[in-house]
């Protein structure tokens, strides 16, 4: 669940990334030199000592998790700290960074957000304490976000493969099965908008860039990459890119889709009412349902999302995050003890799945029979934890976020954002973007790969 970030936040982490961070020196307990080899027995030696870590995190219901943890781990205190979601904590954050001081132990840091923390040195990587080792734990594409020029910046927490959520209710009624191509999709907006014209196949959101990012994810798109710590290339008008924009082009011009804000009261009306027959969106999505329109028990199914090649299955993310230990913490050892554990110990990443609602990020629960054959309520009893593994296994390889997505995405609004609900000309809002993005860009430091 992303929403649009502050430019604020981007501006000055983005001053941090270009001029860089120490690395806290020895012996001051923080990070060891990257020369230092630390084994599973240093870290665990540092959980069984007298230690207060403080956590900064808005997952909810997540003090239950910390509870198993500090069970197993008496000595460590966790002081559990909500910073703030997203943008919010990532702005206090910022502001320790560079006060240099105030920072906490551990935090929790999107995906689209960890480049900029790690190439600002201001989060340690963790291949100092053996991150090597842990890299079957997790998924292949968890594991490829949380890696940022060669470095391992955070724990991979949660995923958000992508899936559609559709109303049977509302297919049913009009003949129609969950399309399986973007073809089949343009073909059944078609057909929605002539059984009612105040309804759509979907909304989708101007001021959302996270999900545009994850539709041309899907597509084939790969925009953005980091080079090196210092040279990214945007490339917005690459054939994925371009593919995505031509279809959701004639959709918006043609109002078979709805430019509606997301995750407003009027919007989730809609979705109780059947105005919008389906919600592309990360695993994490029934939960949202469930717990804000709850009436619609029973009406929803999920299937996998709509293939641009129905004989090449291809997937992406929406939304998840990172736990990353912070370059200030005095108790380095024990936070990525505490970081690892919270993110990979079995009971741990349960917990987090049935009482936090954060789809998993790691292979031994999404291989897990318990998981995967699980009767979700609000889909009637269907077992999706299928679909959302086969999605999450088939997520497509190379995507990339730029060290200043923060900034990247806080202007999609203006540009992109602008074109969907205004005329529909996504290929120039896209330029537009672009353009503003590596302007950002130059401004703070980066050189631009050719092809931005």
């Amino acid at each position: 669940m992303r929403k649009p970030a502050l430019a604020a936040v981007a501006l000055s982490l983005l001053a941090l990334t270009a001029c860089g961070q120490p690395s806290p020196a020895e012996p001051g307990g923080a990070a060891p030199s990257q020369a230092a080899t630390v084994t599973d027995a240093d870290i665990e030696k540092a959980l069984e000592t007298d230690t207060t870590l403080t956590f900064w995190s808005w997952v909810p219901n997540v003090d239950k998790t910390i509870a198993l943890f500090q069970q197993k781990y008496p000595k460590v205190k966790i002081n559990l700290v909500n910073a703030g979601q997203s943008a919010d904590e990532y702005a206090k954050l910022q502001s320790a960074i560079k006060a240099g001081s105030g920072a906490p132990d551990v935090a929790q840091i999107e995906y689209f957000a960890l480049p900029q923390f790690a190439l600002s040195k201001a989060v340690v990587d963790l291949n100092q304490y053996g991150a090597a080792s842990w890299k079957d734990l997790f998924t292949d594409s968890a594991w490829a976000q949380v890696t940022v020029n060669n470095g391992v910046y955070g724990v991979p927490q949660d995923t958000g493969p992508m899936a559609m959520f559709y109303r049977k209710d509302v297919l049913d009624k009009l003949g129609l099965k969950p399309p399986a191509t973007w073809e089949e999709f343009a073909a059944a907006a078609k057909k929605i908008k002539e059984d009612d014209p105040g309804n759509f196949i979907t909304s989708v959101d101007p001021g959302d860039a996270g999900g545009v990012d994850s539709l041309i994810w899907q597509a084939g798109g790969r925009p953005f990459a980091i080079e090196n710590a210092t040279t990214v290339r945007v490339n917005l008008q690459d054939e994925g890119t371009k593919r995505w924009a031509e279809l959701w082009s004639g959709l918006v011009r043609d109002k078979l889709v709805d430019p509606a804000p997301g995750w407003n009261d009027a919007w989730w009306q809609g979705m109780a009412s059947g105005k919008y027959a389906l919600w592309m969106a990360g695993a994490w999505a029934p939960g949202a349902i469930e717990s804000t329109i709850p009436q619609t028990q029973g009406k929803w199914r999920a299937a996998p999302m709509p293939q641009w090649d129905a004989s090449a299955p291809v997937n992406a993310e929406n939304g998840g995050s990172s736990v990353a230990v912070l370059a200030q913490s005095k108790n380095a050892l024990a936070a990525v003890g505490f970081a690892k554990w919270l993110n990979s110990d079995p009971d741990a990443v349960r917990s987090l799945n049935t009482a936090s609602g954060l789809f998993p990020a790691t292979k031994e629960l999404l291989n897990s029979p318990d998981f995967l054959d699980a009767k979700l309520p609000l889909l009637g009893d269907q077992q999706a934890n299928k679909i959302f593994a086969e999605g999450s296994a088939q997520v497509g390889k190379g995507w990339q976020y730029l060290p200043f997505q923060v900034y990247a995405n806080s202007v999609f609004k203006d540009t992109v954002g602008q074109a969907i609900a205004g005329n529909g000309d996504i290929a120039g809002g896209l330029s537009s973007w672009q353009q503003q993005i590596t302007t950002y860009g130059g401004q703070q430091g980066f050189t631009l790969a050719a092809g931005s």
